[in-house]
């Protein structure tokens, strides 16, 4: 297990929406579905992903953009070019005025447009971010990342333009784990570029011995570890290792681990029906009461009030050690 691995396990697509969308220039669409995570890619023509804060994107043939929520953003033939239709959730798209969507747009299953033979054929999908371990991830991603189709192209691409034109039996389950290959294997691509400005722990993931030493927090977050423990298995001194891992990471070992820890215990209050106490164990505190001090230290509320909020209370207090999570410096 690597920390990559834990956080792409951790984002897995449910109900899936993916459409088709043919224009002839001047065109633009607008999202303002709220969702955490967007994949956009230009299969015919070109286009722009336009944020509603930052740069816009430009996207060429074949390329794929990611785009993180939950902010709108529009992307279209220009930047400058207003939007025609706004695509509000998986069930509603409407006209820039509010306008019902005109039903003669549909013309086939999950492609939109005014015919089939417009220049340009965008293809986007809209992906669900329900989990802890999701979001961790999330935080490390820019707003908007394009990974260009001469770069590298997913093969499952070409698997997903064939099975959005048809409707067949079970399709969305193969929607979605199609969008998961698509995602997964794209982000990877994307953080291995050397252009990129991947999360501090995905660069020490390559170290002989901070790549060690995260793999076995990774494997047994629950293991009594301390840094002792961990220099041991990584075959350093102590405090080579707290040097090593704080100056690659960005925080110290042990503030790495009780943060995994606290993101590990949030999915299972709000995934599962298990005790506190039995949490606790399961991530690496003696019981409930050691694991409610940790909790409330750095998520703001307790485990009993996290999950009676459905998990909503304590993400404001949880946001800035996401961002810190993602930057070099982590802190």
């Amino acid at each position: 297990m690597d920390a990559l691995t834990d956080l792409l396990d951790g984002v897995r697509a449910r109900g899936a929406m993916f459409s088709q969308t043919v224009f002839d220039p001047p065109w633009g669409l607008r999202f303002a579905t709220r969702a955490p995570l967007h994949l956009v890619a230009t299969l015919r023509g070109t286009g722009w992903v336009v944020p509603d804060a930052g740069e816009p994107v430009r996207l060429e043939p074949g390329d794929v953009a990611i785009v993180r929520g939950p902010r709108p953003f529009t992307v279209a033939d220009r930047p400058g070019t207003p939007p025609c239709f706004v695509v509000h959730d998986a069930e509603t798209c409407t006209m820039p005025d509010g306008s019902e969507f005109r039903d003669e747009i549909r013309i086939g299953p999950r492609l939109c447009g005014m015919g089939r033979n417009e220049t340009d054929l965008l293809l986007s999908g809209m992906y669900e971010v329900g989990s802890e371990v999701g979001r961790r991830l999330l935080a490390a991603l820019p707003e908007v990342l394009r990974v260009p189709a001469a770069e590298y192209r997913s093969p499952a691409m070409d698997l997903v333009t064939e099975e959005i034109a048809r409707d067949a039996p079970g399709q969305q389950v193969v929607l979605d784990r199609l969008l998961d290959l698509v995602l997964i294997s794209t982000l990877r691509h994307w953080f291995d570029r050397p252009d990129a400005r991947p999360p501090a722990w995905y660069a020490a993931m390559g170290d002989p011995v901070v790549g060690r030493a995260l793999r076995m927090m990774h494997d047994d977050p629950a293991r009594s570890w301390t840094v002792a423990s961990l220099a041991v298995g990584c075959g350093v001194s102590r405090a080579a290792l707290a040097r090593r891992f704080t100056a690659m990471v960005g925080e110290p070992p042990m503030a790495y681990l009780a943060d995994w820890r606290i993101t590990l215990a949030a999915e299972l209050l709000r995934g599962t029906d298990a005790t506190v106490g039995a949490i606790a164990r399961r991530v690496g505190y003696a019981n409930a009461f050691a694991l409610s001090v940790a909790f409330k230290r750095l998520r703001g509320v307790t485990p009993t009030e996290y999950r009676d909020d459905g998990g909503r209370a304590g993400e404001r207090s949880a946001a800035p050690r996401a961002g810190a999570f993602a930057d070099a410096a982590a802190r």
